[in-house]
Order: structure tokens, then sequence, then C-alpha cells
């Protein structure tokens, strides 16, 4: 009923324009330095493994395949979901919980305003605009990062990195990479809305209710992207 309510709200023009930038700043502007020091961890871990495995057994170039379909593949759309959980998911369950066990939704009910389209949709849009653009913005930051720690740890140059990447590089693994962040970025805000909206007991409740939520919000993840190869990848 939720993602029905939101498509209905959408198609009507229900969802003004102004709440989902409001979220799109939250959910996106907002959320870029946490992804930025995620994706640069991603990016120096993966290179410094991956360089300590490959240096004494196959040709260095390799590792720049290794770091960028890492990161491209997996590491960008997972981490960056998981960090938007803890971010972006609790804290819209947190606020909706509130706003249910203070009644405001009852309130909003009573004046004849729709609650899906003024807190339920502008949430789900921009989590499905905004995924696509961190992971994006996470895979330059990644890649990069795993570029200069190869370079440091085993002194492999930019040019025989890139031509590494370049090697085993299918425009194919990108789309792979942003289909799986556009749902992520669905189902993100679908279940902290949900949940939210379910909330019952006061202050207590909202703390449960959250907890709730980021843990089927974080097995929702992981079971989607176990998924995803198989579909996919084939």
């Amino acid at each position: 009923m939720l993602g029905w309510d939101t498509l209905v709200s959408i198609v009507t023009l229900k969802v003004r324009l102004r709440d989902i930038l409001n979220q799109l700043h939250i959910m996106g502007v907002q959320s870029l330095p946490i992804v930025f020091v995620t994706a640069t961890l991603a990016g120096i871990v993966t290179s410094q493994q991956g360089g300590y495995q490959l240096i004494s057994s196959s040709p260095q170039y390799i590792l720049g395949t290794l770091v960028v379909q890492s990161v491209v593949l997996e590491l960008a759309p997972l981490l960056t979901a998981i960090v938007l959980v803890g971010r972006i998911g609790a804290r819209i369950t947190a606020e909706l919980g509130t706003m249910v066990v203070s009644e405001q939704i009852d309130a909003f009910k009573s004046l004849g305003r729709d609650p899906i389209s003024i807190i339920a949709a502008p949430r789900i849009i921009a989590g499905v605009l905004t995924m696509p653009l961190l992971v994006g913005f996470a895979n330059v930051i990644g890649i990069n990062a795993g570029m200069l720690m190869a370079d440091f740890d085993i002194g492999l140059g930019r040019e025989t990195f890139l031509y590494g990447a370049r090697l085993n590089w299918h425009s194919w693994d990108l789309f792979y990479g942003f289909a799986k962040s556009v749902v992520f970025g669905l189902f993100i805000p679908v279940i902290s809305v949900h949940m939210g909206l379910r909330t019952r007991g006061g202050a207590e409740g909202v703390g449960l209710q959250t907890t709730k939520a980021v843990m089927f919000m974080i097995l929702s993840i992981l079971i989607i992207d176990a998924l995803f190869p198989p579909l996919l990848l084939q």
C-alpha cells in the first residue's frame, strides 16, 4: 500500500518539489562527507590487500582491474547503502515514529492533508535519485584512492594501474553498480517510512522501531546484493 500510495501521489502531482529538494539536500549533499571517507578507506584497503596478494604471483597491472571492479561492482554500492541506512534510514524511522506517537500524522489527516504525499513520497523519491549519484561519487573517490595507494604501497604507476583497469572493463559493470544502487535507494526509504508509520508506544516504541528498521534494511540490502550476481552477471 505504501508503494502504491506513493506512486499515486507522484502521478497526480501531489508531491511538492520543495519537499523533494529538501530531502535531496539532506540525503545527498549532507551525506557527501561520510561517503567520501567510506569510499576512500574502501579504495585504500582494497588496493593494499590486492597488492599484497598479487605482488609476487601476478602482473602488477592486474591490481588496477581488481580495485576498479571491486569498487564499481560491490564496494561503492554496498558500503554507501549501509552508510545511508545508519544516517538516513534510522533518521527517517525515528522522525516519522515521533510524528506518529505525538499524533502529528493524525493532525495531517484531520486537516484533510495526505501524509503520504507530504512525508513519505518526497523521501522515497529523493532516495531513488540520490543513491546512484552518491555511488557515482564513491566510485570516483574509491578508484582514485586505490590508485594513489597502489603507487605509494608497491610503486604501481598511474599509467600501469589504468591499463589494468581498462583491460577487463565492461560498460555493463557500471550499469550493474548503478542498477543495484537504485534498488538500494528505493528499499531504504520504503522500509524506514513503513516502520516509522507503524510506531506505537511512545519514546520507547520509537527506539524499538528504529532498531528494527535498521536491522531489516541491512538484511534487505545484503539479500538484494546476493541476488544481483545470478540475475545480472550471468
